[in-house]
């Protein structure tokens, strides 16, 4: 498992009973977690003090509970600054477990020795874009929620990289990747980071299931002649590191040789030593 253990300003406290509680700065949240299938002992004092709350509805969905918690607020991985607000579907705008695969591409540009081009797919809010601009790569970042893009630029700004090289587009990446094919657009390293089902602008249906395949496939087209790398992020449970790693093999080793691996990423859970399972992830990379 690769595990997201060099945080500061966020930790995995406890988890029981279907819940995690987690400090975020300065703030403790407790949300849901559908991994925390165990019903241990709740001791750490946190669970009372808690600045947040989401309740989970047995019809589906759920709502917060906030108990003195400012509506937006940053925290910090390594040189990066990312602002946070809770809003629907338990989310807070930052999925801490990715800082694992951050530090892995974040290392293969700086030490590239070259100009690297790399594509964002499901960009969200931008903690991929963000580590790859740091490590001195040139960016594009997709998404199809306008508010995600506008999210990530605050994060940028944040961050000390408005200026930084990153194109920030609003679109669907299916159709994204089909326009670069035909104009004739490579990149070096890709980064997606796919729903297991969403819209695109107007209205496109994406299923995890039914499309990722060929999606990456239809990457491969614009990678570079001497790409760097390629990953893929899965929350899944349908997509084991197993998959991940086979459709890569299948994909991009036959065209551009190279290393796969796929594995569980995770967080450190302080209280009890455990490590909460946080789906997976696929690399690829020419060494």
């Amino acid at each position: 498992m690769w595990i997201a253990d060099q945080w500061k300003d966020y930790e995995v406290l406890d988890t029981s009973s279907g819940e995690k509680l987690e400090r975020w700065g300065d703030y403790l949240l407790v949300r849901p977690d559908p991994q925390v299938i165990w019903n241990t002992p709740r001791k750490n004092p946190g669970w009372k003090k808690k600045n947040g709350h989401y309740h989970r509805s047995s019809k589906g969905g759920g709502e917060w509970e906030f108990f003195n918690l400012p509506e937006e607020w940053s925290i910090h991985y390594r040189e990066l600054t990312f602002r946070l607000k809770p809003f629907s579907f338990k989310h807070t705008g930052l999925f801490p477990e990715q800082a694992t695969n951050w530090d892995w591409f974040g290392n293969l540009i700086a030490n590239a020795g070259r100009p690297v081009k790399v594509l964002n797919l499901f960009a969200y809010t931008g903690g991929a874009t963000l580590s790859a601009a740091k490590a001195g790569a040139a960016v594009t970042h997709v998404d199809a929620s306008k508010g995600m893009v506008t999210w990530a630029k605050e994060n940028a700004a944040a961050s000390g990289l408005s200026d930084a090289p990153i194109r920030w587009l609003v679109d669907d990446c299916v159709k994204f990747v089909e326009r670069e094919i035909r104009r004739g657009n490579h990149y070096d390293g890709i980064i997606m980071d796919p729903p297991s089902y969403g819209r695109g602008p107007k209205g496109e249906i994406w299923k995890i299931e039914e499309s990722i395949y060929p999606f990456i496939e239809l990457t491969t087209q614009i990678l570079s002649d001497d790409p760097l790398f390629f990953l893929i992020n899965s929350y899944t449970t349908g997509l084991q590191p197993a998959v991940l790693n086979y459709m890569m093999q299948t994909a991009i080793t036959p065209k551009f040789g190279g290393h796969t691996e796929a594995s569980e990423i995770g967080l450190p859970v302080t209280d009890n030593g455990l490590v909460l399972p946080c789906g997976a992830s696929g690399r690829w990379s020419k060494q």
